[in-house]
C-alpha cells in the first residue's frame, strides 16, 4: 500500500464523535494498559460516543490476539489484523477507512504518548480546530530523557521537513508528531498516499486544514518492548517529503528542473567528497567502511572537513555556471561572483556543520563511515538548495 492512493469515506455514524486508531507491532506488553487508560479517560468525556481501533501488522508476539481478548469487556474496541501490509502510516489510513467517527485520530501503541493529553487534544478540535496536534516542541512540552543524538536526529528531521515543505511544516512546531486528531471533513475525498511511519505531513499536505491547534506534552520513556525506528524509515521519510513536494502542486516546471540540476551538481559534489575522503584514508591509513571507527582520530576529522570544503567549491562553480545561470548572468563580474561564493560558502558552512555533526553522530551509533557519510550529504544538500535559492541566487 506504500504507493497506493486511498481516500477516506465522507460518511460517518453521528453516534460516534471520535475514532482513535492505535497502530501496533509487537506491543503485546503495552496494549492492555493503553486500552484501559484510554477507556477510562474517554468515558469521562464522551462515554459511549467513541471507538478505539487497533490495527496490528501481524505481530510475532500476537498483539492482535491480546487486543481481541479485551473486546468482551470493551465493546468500543475494534481489532484489525493486517497480514499482507506493513507500515505505521498505512496502518493509520486503514484504521480511518474502517472508522465511524466524525473526528479521526492516532496515538502510538507504546505508551510514550501520555493518554491523558488526549482530553486537551479533543477539546481543541471540539472548539473548532480542524487539526489538533500533541507537540514536543512548544512551551510546556518536552522530549523527556532523550539522548543528545536522538534530539539532534529529531530536530534534523523537523528541519528537513521545513526546508522541503516550508509552507506545510512551518504551520506546526512538531510536524513529525504521531499523536493528533483531525476532522473527517478536512481529509474527506483527499488522495492519501503515505510512506513509512509519519502520517501528519500527509494530512497537512493533502488535507483542507484551516485551523490548527497544538497541545504541549512530554514524550515518555518506553517501559516495555523496543523501538521500531530503523534507518530504512529515515529513507522512507525523505522519499515521502519529496513525493509531497511534487504531488501537492507547489512546484513549477522551472523549479523542478532547477532542483534536478542542483541534484546533479550535488552528485558531483558527493563524488568529490567521497574521493577526497578515500584519498585521505589511503594516505593516512584509516578505513572508510568500518563501523565504530575511533572518531577521536584527528586525521578522520580533518579529512572530512577537507572533503566537505572541496565539494563546496566544486558545487559553487557548477551551480553558478549552470543551475542558477539565469540569475548569475544578471550580476556578472568578479565582484558579484565572489560575493555569491562567500554567501554560498557561508550557507554551505552551516550545511557542513549539519553534515559533519550528523556524520559523527551516526558513526558513534555504529553506522559505517560510508553510509553515515551518504545520509549526512543528503540532508545537508537539501539545506544548501533551499537556502541558496532564497538568499543567494534570487530567481524570482
Amino acid at each position: 500500500m506504500g504507493a497506493t492512493t486511498v481516500k477516506i469515506n465522507s460518511e460517518f455514524n453521528p453516534n460516534y464523535l471520535l475514532s482513535l486508531v492505535v497502530p501496533t507491532y509487537n506491543e503485546g506488553k503495552n496494549i492492555i494498559p493503553l486500552i484501559e487508560a484510554l477507556v477510562e479517560i474517554l468515558d469521562r468525556v464522551i462515554a459511549d460516543r467513541y471507538e478505539l481501533i487497533v490495527v496490528d501488522d501481524d505481530s510475532p508476539d500476537r498483539t492482535w490476539e491480546i487486543a481481541q481478548s479485551l473486546q468482551e469487556n470493551y465493546p468500543q474496541l475494534q481489532v484489525l489484523r493486517r497480514t499482507e501490509e506493513r507500515g505505521l502510516a498505512t496502518a493509520v489510513i486503514r484504521g480511518w477507512q474502517a472508522a465511524q467517527g466524525e473526528i479521526l485520530g492516532v496515538i502510538d501503541g507504546d505508551l510514550q504518548h501520555p493518554p491523558e493529553t488526549l482530553i486537551d487534544i479533543y477539546s481543541a478540535v471540539s472548539k473548532g480546530a480542524d487539526l489538533a496536534v500533541a507537540s514536543r516542541y512548544i512551551h510546556g512540552a518536552s522530549v523527556g530523557s532523550w539522548s543528545g543524538i536522538r534530539q539532534f536526529l529529531s530536530r534534523g528531521a523537523v528541519s528537513l521537513a521545513l526546508w522541503i515543505l516550508p509552507e506545510i511544516a512551518s504551520r506546526l512546531s512538531d510536524p513529525m508528531s504521531g499523536y493528533f486528531l483531525v476532522r473527517r471533513s478536512a481529509i474527506v475525498d483527499c488522495e492519501l498516499s503515505p510512506i513509512g511511519y509519519k502520517i501528519l505531513l500527509e494530512v497537512m499536505g493533502r488535507g483542507q486544514i484551516d485551523r490548527v491547534a497544538e497541545i504541549p506534552y512530554t514524550f515518555l520513556e518506553r517501559q516495555e518492548g523496543s523501538s521500531k525506528v530503523t534507518w530504512r524509515q529515515y529513507e522512507q521519510f525523505i522519499r515521502h517529503l519529496i513525493r509531497l513536494r511534487f504531488a501537492t502542486g507547489r512546484g513549477s516546471v522551472g523549479t523542478i528542473g532547477r532542483f534536478l540540476r542542483f541534484g546533479i551538481v550535488g552528485l558531483s559534489g558527493v563524488f568529490v567528497d567521497f574521493l577526497v575522503l578515500w584519498l585521505a584514508s589511503q594516505m593516512l591509513g584509516f578505513s572508510i567502511t568500518a563501523a565504530k571507527t575511533d572518531l577521536g582520530q584527528l586525521e578522520i576529522f580533518i579529512s572530512k572537513i577537507a572533503a566537505v570544503e572541496i565539494a563546496i567549491i566544486n558545487n559553487f562553480i557548477w551551480n553558478d555556471l549552470w543551475t542558477f545561470r539565469d540569475a548569475s548572468i544578471k550580476q556578472s563580474g568578479f565582484k558579484f561572483r565572489l560575493l555569491r561564493f562567500l554567501r554560498f560558502n557561508l550557507a554551505c558552512t552551516i550545511g557542513a556543520l549539519i553534515n559533519i555533526s550528523l556524520f559523527i553522530g551516526l558513526v558513534k551509533l555504529g553506522m559505517s563511515l560510508l553510509l553515515a557519510n551518504l545520509i549526512a550529504i543528503v540532508i545537508s544538500t537539501a539545506w544548501n538548495y533551499l537556502i541558496n535559492l532564497k538568499f543567494n541566487w534570487r530567481t524570482s
